[in-house]
């Protein structure tokens, strides 16, 4: 029987936020036995170089300790002719609080596999057992576990539920896909179809734990059931960590590593959902969602995943923009939040697409292959170069739903479609083709749908929202933001001074030569700070000319700025209420209530 590749990991100095960890392999590769990091984590689509993070790194073969070279910033190489079995020890700084890397102090530690876990390259595919062990120093402390990862039930030292111990991978790809979170956390527990899941949050918080378990429940229920019961995982956590100030989320194949602001969470005595409660139940239901969209139903690129570099494909639209259609959605399915509400997220999500000019100039197809170089790695330009695969993609899930039912009478649907990709991909493994979708929405729909979401997905051009809405009786209607002028910027205040963080393609600013990076410092002689600039345009009309005085790094420049009318790209969505079709009522009934 081969033997697992055995790992250790304790958090050795919370304080300087470092984990040790130990890998035992029995049987090196005698020809020079590698190890490699990973270079990114699935779902954040960007070179991150976890290996910088490794602090010191040491190999021995019983009493021999063993030379390591580094064929690249990534690996690690034993020497040839090592016949017995070889230890490995390093040490992970760990002091990013995200949900993509690694996380370590005196409160509580965090880990993905992907930060900590070095590959024997060549025995990916065997058995892999990971011993979790208390932090050095806070024995005592109260400290748990929470992890999708399995316990290695019949193993000596193995864990039991949320303890300290060892647990157990079928291989490396599913040990580097269970986050970790140790620590003192509130912990909830409920069934959705007979799946236990557990919500474990770290950080202050005053959460209403029972009403989160009461929201979280039907809104898993119905994405189960969307797909077909029963789930395909045994167990599901969702990992919390509350801060005063954050918003986050990384999906894996039985959990969800979460970033929230604690005023998002509910408190007891809350009645209607927050806007902040919202935006965190839309959050765990799009990390959900990814359970079965992008862990199981993947781009061909990503089968397997090459994590050393760049994994190209024109797909995300359809991973992340359909995730993020469903994600509110299947809140007002499950009655969570009210069809106005509802329409009231769509339009926010209209609003924050029509803004940026990158829609006339990258399709959600580019957008998604230049995820790498360009989403994740956005500047100053970003709102004029580039569009959001999230938000559009969203809005092209949105659009061939309505048109799937429309044209069917309701007989078809996205629900239909993302079903057969459960089945054909999701449940075989099977990636799917970069025009995988287009051929699926013509089988279902037709022909010429499965063109007319191919010139979506590849050209520029506006999205004929109106038209479709007005097909299930909701009514979309442009509104300007304000009444007041506008200089065509979005700001960010630095202490009490405004920084222009934005400067958008056509607006009054670009047109009198203001930069991204400038500091107002003067309008028509008055000073301009965070609280009155809105004020003092205010008090101007369209069409007026302001002076306006800024520094750019240390010099001061003059301009002369012809106020523009601020433009009519903020979405309103409504109920069309009078002189509606029953016809179309149905549809829309069907639509929301699923």
């Amino acid at each position: 029987m081969t033997a697992p590749v055995r790992y250790t990991i304790q958090a050795v100095h919370p304080a300087a936020h470092l984990f040790e960890v130990g890998l035992q392999l029995d049987d090196p590769d005698p020809a020079g036995q590698v190890f490699t990091l990973p270079a990114w984590i699935p779902g954040s689509y960007m070179i991150r170089e976890f290996a910088r993070n490794i602090v010191s790194l040491s190999a021995r073969a019983g009493r021999q300790e063993l030379e390591v070279t580094r064929p690249d910033k990534h690996t690690w190489q034993l020497p040839a002719g090592i016949q017995g079995p070889v230890s490995l020890s390093y040490t992970v700084y760990a002091w990013d609080l995200s949900v993509r890397t690694a996380h370590l102090d005196q409160t509580h530690g965090f880990f993905n596999g992907t930060s900590v876990f070095l590959c024997a390259r060549g025995h990916e595919g065997r058995a892999h057992l990971v011993d979790i062990r208390p932090p050095v120093g806070m024995e005592d402390a109260g400290w748990r576990v929470a992890t999708s990862l399995p316990e290695a039930e019949g193993e000596k030292g193995a864990a039991e539920r949320y303890g300290f111990g060892l647990y157990r991978a079928p291989d490396y790809d599913a040990l580097i896909d269970h986050p970790v979170e140790m620590g003192r956390f509130s912990l909830a527990e409920f069934d959705a179809c007979g799946v236990p899941h557990a919500v474990a949050i770290t950080g202050r918080h005053d959460c209403d734990l029972g009403r989160l378990v009461e929201d979280l429940k039907p809104i898993c229920e119905a994405q189960i059931r969307l797909f077909g019961e029963p789930a395909p995982m045994d167990r599901y956590v969702f990992l919390v960590m509350a801060v005063g100030d954050g918003y986050g989320g990384l999906e894996h194949r039985a959990s969800t590593a979460l970033l929230c602001s604690r005023a998002d969470l509910p408190h007891v005595g809350l009645d209607a959902p927050s806007e902040g409660y919202r935006q965190f139940l839309g959050l765990c239901s799009h990390e959900y969602f990814h359970t079965w969209n992008v862990k199981r139903i993947k781009p061909a690129a990503f089968v397997p995943y090459d994590l050393s570099r760049e994994n190209y494909t024109h797909l995300l639209w359809a991973f992340e923009g359909f995730t993020s259609y469903y994600d509110d959605l299947m809140l007002v399915r499950s009655g969570r939040i009210s069809v106005a509400d509802y329409l009231g997220l769509l339009g926010k999500t209209l609003t924050q697409v029509h803004k940026g000019s990158g829609r006339r100039k990258q399709s959600v197809a580019e957008s998604s292959f230049d995820a790498w170089t360009k989403y994740y790695r956005q500047d100053e330009n970003s709102p004029n170069a580039i569009v959001s695969y999230y938000t559009k993609g969203s809005l092209v899930a949105l659009l061939l739903d309505l048109r799937l039912r429309v044209e069917s009478g309701g007989g078809r649907s996205l629900d239909d479609l993302m079903r057969v990709l459960w089945q054909r991909h999701g449940q075989t493994g099977v990636g799917v083709a970069e025009d995988g979708l287009f051929a699926l929405a013509a089988e279902i729909g037709g022909a010429e749908t499965g063109r007319w979401l191919q010139a979506l997905v590849e050209g520029t051009d506006e999205l004929p929202l109106e038209a479709w809405l007005k097909r299930v009786d909701v009514s979309l209607i442009w509104e300007a933001a304000t009444t007041a002028p506008g200089l065509g910027v979005r700001t960010a205040a630095d202490g009490d001074a405004v920084r222009l963080a934005n400067v958008f393609d056509g607006g009054a600013a670009q047109a009198a030569g203001l930069s991204a990076g400038d500091v107002l410092v003067a309008l028509d002689g008055l000073k301009v700070n965070a609280g009155n600039l809105d004020k003092l345009l205010a008090r101007r009309l369209p069409g007026e000319e302001v002076e306006i005085h800024a520094f750019r790094r240390d010099e001061l420049m003059h301009f002369a700025v012809s106020l523009q009318e601020a433009p009519r790209d903020t979405a309103k969505l409504s109920l069309v209420e009078e002189g509606g079709s029953p016809a179309h009522g149905a549809l829309r009934e069907a639509w929301l209530g699923g």
